[in-house]
């Protein structure tokens, strides 16, 4: 068993650390993490679903630490993932907003951000990157190579990532044609093939210090799984509803990249797809155990937004939001609460349930805490502290913002939550309030009740936004 202790780190620049040992450990960590797509937070046993198992990732969970208060970095993909990189939250992240390139990628982050990845580096670490990135086209200074990464193996594009049988992955600044798919055929299963590229990474740099992020394309829309045993086992298990795709949407020379399949069996297919998913987590856990790295990993796993309901799915019947209000989307609770699981063996607490309240912006100041690099600016707080069952400093407030659907804005104060929709309209609407600890489904809109409440509420959501050209909630002009 390795004893664990850290590399002080001091709260400079924002970057904010409670922990304060003044030893530390010959090595850092090995560094996992999972970012599985549009996952809810009760689509995993450990977190109540019943309509199916995982058991690797409850496993996993009663290895470490269980948190019920962890929120994604924003309610859609790349956002989401410019938070996580950067540590900074939607108010001041580059990113803030789904923004298209054509014909292929998203909105670049800039040079002058400096990501997770980056960091890393710095520090010694090997970096790679499998999945999904969605945050600078091809070449741009946003592509994932120009953010720090030492390899990259996947979708450049998140538009692209709808569909899982796609023609080409990327491997750093190539393209690699997959066998069998065309756009039009069903040879290769791409979430097979990162997974396999993840593990050889692992395999790889056994001997040395290494980052891996995994941000997996599973169980986004669209719905579809390889014919083995892991559908089968679901298949007429369920009530099923087909769901028709739109024009051009199924594997045909007309497909349409952005659209989405047809599928008979919907339900049988997402908890197919959740299985596969705790598989391969499953795969990279026995991988550490063989090669004797179990006790020199952390491994870290959540989602990037709430449940989606595109593409036939169903997060109503699966309870996919466990109850919460609000799906992809959305930023009550449901849109932006997600499942996250820490563990590390002989370090990290076991079996423990946290419901301290943390956000993707304090991934970067808590790694920075574990492996002694500098974070700089950041909106986040280390929750090493909780990991290691230590008296853990909480965060005042933590605020989203969402650019599309008219605009939204949310802050998050203790027990208090307060929502503006419509902003492009009205930068300085009405706000709804919730309390919840009495109303944690945000059922009970008691903004009247609380006036001062919302007039403070509302100058915080003022105070915490940078204005930006690019995303303004549709505006013309930066507010």
């Amino acid at each position: 068993m390795y004893a664990f202790v850290t590399m002080a780190v001091l709260a400079t620049g924002g970057c904010v650390s409670e922990n304060s040992s003044d030893t530390s450990r010959d090595t850092p960590p090995n560094i996992i993490y999972i970012l599985a797509d549009d996952l809810g937070f009760g689509d995993l046993g450990c977190y109540g679903q019943e309509k199916f198992a995982t058991p690797n990732l409850d496993q996993l969970a009663s290895e470490g630490v269980r948190f019920t208060r962890h929120y994604a970095g924003s309610t859609v993909c790349a956002p989401s993932r410019s938070v996580l990189m950067t540590g900074l939250n939607t108010g001041h992240t580059p990113i803030r907003g789904n923004k298209e390139v054509k014909p292929e990628g998203q909105w670049p982050l800039p040079a002058s951000a400096v990501t997770l990845a980056e960091h890393l580096k710095e520090v010694g670490y090997v970096t790679g990157a499998f999945g999904k990135w969605g945050l600078g086209y091809p070449g741009s200074e946003g592509d994932p190579v120009n953010q720090g990464f030492d390899q990259f193996y996947g979708y450049n594009c998140q538009r692209y990532a709808h569909r899982y049988y796609p023609a080409y992955l990327w491997e750093n600044k190539e393209k690699v044609y997959l066998e069998g798919n065309d756009w039009s055929s069903t040879g290769s299963y791409a979430p097979d093939l990162i997974q396999q590229k993840a593990l050889d990474f692992i395999k790889e740099h056994r001997d040395t210090t290494f980052f891996a992020y995994l941000p997996f394309t599973i169980p986004h829309a669209e719905l579809i799984v390889p014919d083995d045993e892991i559908f089968r086992q679901f298949q007429g298990n369920f009530p099923e509803t087909p769901y028709a795709g739109g024009t051009g949407a199924d594997y045909s020379p007309q497909l349409v990249i952005g659209a989405y399949c047809s599928q008979e069996y919907p339900h049988a297919t997402f908890a197919a797809m959740v299985t596969r998913l705790d598989r391969y987590v499953g795969e990279i856990v026995a991988l550490l155990d063989e090669l004797g790295l179990s006790e020199n990993t952390i491994i870290m796993f959540t989602s990037d937004n709430g449940p989606h309901l595109e593409g036939g799915a169903d997060p109503l019947f699966f309870n996919s939001n466990a109850g919460l209000r609000g799906f992809k989307r959305d930023l009550y609770e449901g849109g932006i609460r997600v499942p996250f699981i820490v563990a590390w063996p002989g370090t990290v607490v076991t079996g423990r349930v946290s419901d301290h309240q943390s956000a993707f912006w304090d991934v970067v100041p808590t790694l920075a805490d574990l492996t002694g690099f500098e974070c700089g600016e950041t909106d986040g707080i280390s929750f090493l502290p909780e990991l290691l069952g230590k008296e853990q400093a909480k965060h005042p407030s933590l605020y989203w913002e969402f650019h599309e659907m008219g605009g939204k804005q949310a802050i998050l104060v203790g027990q208090w939550k307060a929502v503006r929709l419509q902003v492009g309209k009205d930068p300085e609407g009405p706000l709804e309030l919730y309390n919840l600890e009495s109303d944690p489904g945000e059922e009970n809109n008691v903004a009247e009740a609380h006036p001062e409440l919302v007039k403070s509420f509302a100058g915080m959501m003022a105070e915490e936004r940078e204005p930006s050209e690019l995303f303004n909630f549709g505006r013309t002009q930066p507010n």
